[in-house]
């Protein structure tokens, strides 16, 4: 489906009657198992993915499907609870609908976190990594069809999609919480199976150091829209054929609650950080 700018812009109204004047600066899309971020929320107005027009709704286990808005860390934040994914049935459109809206509320920044399989072999479960830059070979891109020019060019720039500037403050961030902090590339793969042993070898071949099926989409469409950028990959398992054990979906939902202390400190420190 192609979304119209009517569209969006009725989904970013209908959430204004929920939430007032109050108007988000820094979008969170918080990944499976790292929801608990926007239960961190002071003031918090919640809406239900299934209440907002054209919203669709999120099934992945650990995503609670809702927008939390309020006060995070001294930033005005609108956070994700979940996201959609495309092998749920949707397009890639459909995936990264969220974010023009975000926009058209006023979000100019964007932080994504993920939980996915670690494709360098010198990474472990439980590694938080800072992403540097993301390869998506696989499908369309959501940008396809029609160009919005009310968010961005048609043919847009995507050489620093990850901010620089927010990057160094993950950094810095890191270093006063003596959080080591891992740095690579996410590479996307369209799911639901995890990668087999093969693809992972591709993955590390092309450069890729974190393997999962989320992000990518968001990031494309954030970038479109002029917004900035900072990713973050919670290393859940080491990606298929590595360690020659079968993957699990519990395994991720264990490790993002194992690290959720460490994940969240590091986040609300990059926050309090930014501008306001």
């Amino acid at each position: 489906m192609q979304y119209t700018f009517e569209q969006y812009k009725e989904s970013a109204d209908y959430i204004r009657t929920q939430i007032g004047t109050f108007q988000p600066k820094v979008a969170m899309i918080l990944g499976s198992g790292l929801g608990f971020l926007g239960d961190q929320v002071e003031q918090p107005a919640a809406v239900s993915y299934r209440d907002i027009p054209h919203f669709k709704t999120s099934t992945a286990p650990g995503h609670k499907g809702r927008l939390v808005f309020g006060r995070l860390a001294g930033q005005n934040v609108a956070v994700m609870q979940g996201r959609m994914h495309h092998y749920e049935g949707y397009s890639y459109e459909d995936v990264a609908y969220a974010v023009r809206v975000l926009r058209l509320l006023g979000c100019d920044t964007l932080i994504v976190t993920n939980a996915a399989g670690g494709v360098n072999l010198s990474f472990k479960a439980g590694d938080l990594m800072l992403i540097t830059d993301q390869i998506k070979i696989f499908m369309e891109s959501p940008l396809r069809g029609e160009n919005l020019p009310q968010f961005g060019p048609r043919f847009p720039d995507a050489s620093q999609l990850y901010t620089p500037a927010l990057r160094e403050i993950a950094r810095t961030a890191g270093r006063e919480l003596d959080i080591p902090l891992r740095e690579g590339v996410y590479m996307y793969f369209p799911g639901p199976q995890y990668e087999t042993p093969a693809e992972v070898r591709l993955a590390r071949t092309l450069g890729a150091d974190a393997v999962g099926m989320s992000t990518a989409p968001e990031v494309i469409t954030a970038g479109h829209c002029g917004m900035r950028v900072l990713g973050f990959t919670l290393v859940s398992n080491m990606a298929a054929g590595i360690l020659n054990q079968p993957l699990t979906e519990r395994e991720v939902l264990d490790a993002a609650e194992a690290a959720q202390e460490e994940f969240s400190a590091l986040v609300l420190r990059c926050l309090s950080k930014m501008e306001a």
